[in-house]
């Protein structure tokens, strides 16, 4: 008994040892790691507090024109110059320890490690706001283990050399909060118009809100989530004793009052372009795994300056002096590349951009695609309908339908298809609807990227559905470019800090997929140059006819009207130009003024950028023959016919027949010709 008891406390002795000896190595590792650390700091020295780079902006020819507004949404101000509240708001919210710990918050980061081992990745964050600070300063976003080793040894460095206050003052001031807006006194001037020293409580925790997600919790972005996510912070605010009950509840009731049209983007060219250079140049980075809000990026883009000159002078000279709203978007049609854009009458007033952004009916503008599918199911220019007053059945015939023309008039004849593109008929576009389908018109929207809605109406042949001047101007570079697929694009290419090219965008014409034939391509172009053209004027006028005059080059377009809503769309072989007008409340255009600036911006733009320069036909494909028809009949013109136009159709579809005095009578005016003669010979 003896013996195993002495040999129990032998080998209790020994784990003792042992372990006492674990313990001391594993001390002793710490200790010189910790030592190592520190002696490293030293050596390295304090990190410099630097703002990320701005990020600039080029032209198609690499001139600047503008960058991401370092000077007015980049200003550094002390922590004594920002409202009490921001201070205490971000402390709530982000790191409620802040001032108690080291830069690390330990039990944090316990619990991200452990939810950050069973999901496999890493995928939970437990950073401090010096972390964060870390991050804004000198590392990626990117979510890795080595991004997050850097960002702690970052951080531990900025807790060795600077005090909390700097630190948080630091952080305030780079913080992305959307928009392009870097730090809170950016922010604040952008979203509440004052400075950040005047934030109330509710506009601090709303603006201390935005960081989280700037696309998700802006509140221009979307007000209930970021209400939501400002009421979260209050409550923090007061469960932890920064703010009162009574403080809160004043606070989550005080009705906030935004202000970002008034931001003025002084000192950049183009601003609604680099607006929307900005947001294709983000996803093209995100889709990298790089965020664009790190800065220092050189971005080349499509800008041609003499075409936005041109587009700006067009709309500034004649938008009439009311509240009309203006949208103007030009494409080179082998590239998709923008080449001007204008979004608004004024960036200062209103920086919503009306070319991307706001969706309206398109009107007539949809027909060249409805006709595109009409084309592939057996149609051709000459194919003749019955365009009189019609009322259509749908629904089993418990439902009517009765489209009108804009004049309220109809033919007393029927029509080919070039000659109601040319004066905007409604009655054969419905019927043409009605004829091929709607599955046909889908498939056909489809691949010209345009939504024409879910729901099968007939009503949708005349653009009812809402759609952006984007979408639609895309759309018409698709015939431009002989129904190759095209995809508008600001970007040439981006650099990084360093000047290493990370992105760059390729011509991309020969790879690109064919939405419709060369062959209906070119035939729905020439049908479309014939809105210019008077020979088709009927019961209305060709619907190009009054900028008929000024017209120097070949151009095919289509206009489109409804009660709230202008819009041209047209192109030349190489390049395409999409207008809209119309009020950004929806009212209805009732002056002449409203609805004549539409075509007039056009024009003006396409002479201008077309001066100068040699006429360029479109360029027919094989298997397509021009011939000259009478348009009254479509049968081939001779001396007798003196409505005549050259019509390009497929070889196949070359009319025999020709035109003579009789057809001419029988189709036009033989009623009143029976009339005239002797009631003894011919009324029996």
């Amino acid at each position: 008994m003896k013996r195993k008891s002495y040999h129990r406390k032998q080998q209790r002795v020994k784990r003792t040892r042992k372990g006492l000896t674990l313990f001391v190595a594993f001390t002793s590792a710490i200790v010189v790691a910790f030592v190592a650390l520190r002696i490293y700091v030293q050596v390295a020295g304090a990190p410099p507090l630097t703002v990320p780079k701005a990020s600039i902006f080029l032209d198609e020819n690499e001139n600047q024109i503008g960058d991401h507004f370092t000077n007015q949404r980049r200003y550094w101000v002390g922590l004594d110059e920002m409202s009490p509240y921001l201070k205490e708001a971000v402390v709530a919210v982000e790191d409620k320890d802040f001032y108690q710990h080291g830069g690390f918050d330990y039990s944090r980061i316990a619990g991200a490690i452990l939810v950050d081992i069973k999901a496999g990745g890493k995928v939970q964050g437990a950073s401090t706001i010096t972390q964060q600070y870390a991050r804004n300063l000198y590392l990626s976003h990117e979510k890795s283990w080595t991004r997050k080793l850097n960002e702690a040894l970052y951080a531990y460095r900025l807790e060795v050399f600077y005090d909390k206050d700097e630190i948080l003052e630091g952080y305030l001031n780079t913080v992305y909060y959307g928009h392009g807006m870097y730090g809170v006194e950016a922010a604040s001037r952008f979203y509440f118009g004052k400075s950040a020293s005047d934030l109330t409580l509710a506009e601090a925790a709303m603006l201390t809100g935005v960081p989280k997600g700037p696309s998700i919790y802006s509140p221009i972005a979307n007000l209930d989530k970021a209400t939501n996510r400002q009421h979260v912070i209050l409550k923090l605010m007061a469960d932890q004793g920064a703010i009162t009950q009574e403080e809160k509840t004043r606070a989550e009731n005080e009705q906030l009052v935004l202000k970002n049209d008034s931001w003025v983007a002084t000192k950049s060219v183009a601003p609604y372009f680099l607006d929307v250079a900005w947001q294709e140049a983000s996803e093209i980075l995100k889709s990298k795994n790089l965020d664009i809000s790190e800065g220092g990026w050189t971005i080349q883009t499509t800008l041609n300056l003499e075409h936005q000159k041109a587009a700006e002078e067009a709309v500034a000279k004649n938008m009439p002096a009311n509240d009309l709203q203006s949208a103007f978007v030009s494409m080179e049609s082998k590239t998709g590349a923008v080449t001007a854009l204008v979004g608004g009458r004024d960036y200062s007033v209103s920086s919503f951009n009306r070319v991307t952004q706001a969706k309206r009916q398109p009107g007539s503008t949809i027909k060249p695609i409805l006709y595109a599918a009409a084309l592939e199911n057996g149609y051709t220019p000459l194919t003749f309908l019955d365009v009189g007053e019609t009322t259509f059945t749908y629904d089993n015939g418990r439902g009517t339908y009765a489209p009108k023309n804009v004049n309220g008039q109809f033919a007393d004849h029927d029509m080919t298809m070039a000659q109601a593109i040319a004066i905007s008929d409604n009655i054969y576009a419905v019927k043409t609807l009605e004829d091929i389908g709607f599955k046909a018109f889908h498939d056909m929207a489809n691949r010209f990227n345009v939504g024409i809605g879910a729901k099968d109406n007939l009503s949708i042949a005349l653009g009812t559905i809402e759609t952006t001047l984007y979408e639609m101007t895309n759309a018409y570079n698709i015939l431009a470019s002989q129904g190759q697929q095209t995809t508008p694009t600001t970007i040439v290419s981006i650099k990084n800090a360093n000047g290493n090219v990370i992105y760059e965008n390729k011509d991309v014409a020969s790879k690109a997929e064919t939405a419709i034939s060369k062959e209906n391509a070119y035939i729905l172009t020439e049908m479309m140059t014939g809105i210019f053209d008077p020979v088709f004027s009927d019961y209305s006028p060709a619907t190009g006819i009054s900028i008929r005059s000024r017209m120097t080059h070949t151009y095919a377009a289509k206009s489109g009207s409804t009660n709230s809503d202008q819009w041209l769309i047209g192109f030349t072989p190489r390049l395409t130009a999409g207008v809209w007008n119309g009020y950004d409340q929806g009212k209805n255009l009732t002056t002449k003024e409203d609805t004549a600036a539409t075509k007039q911006i056009w024009i003006d733009f396409m002479e201008t950028v077309n001066k100068g320069t040699k006429n360029e036909d479109f360029k027919k494909p094989k298997g397509v023959e021009g011939v000259v028809i009478d348009i009254e009949t479509g049968k081939l013109a001779t001396d007798a016919c003196p409505k005549q136009r050259l019509v390009y159709v497929e070889s196949k579809d070359v009319p025999t027949e020709k035109c003579t005095n009789f057809d001419i009578l029988d189709s036009n005016t033989w009623g009143e010709f029976w009339n005239m003669l002797p009631f003894s010979i011919f009324k029996d």
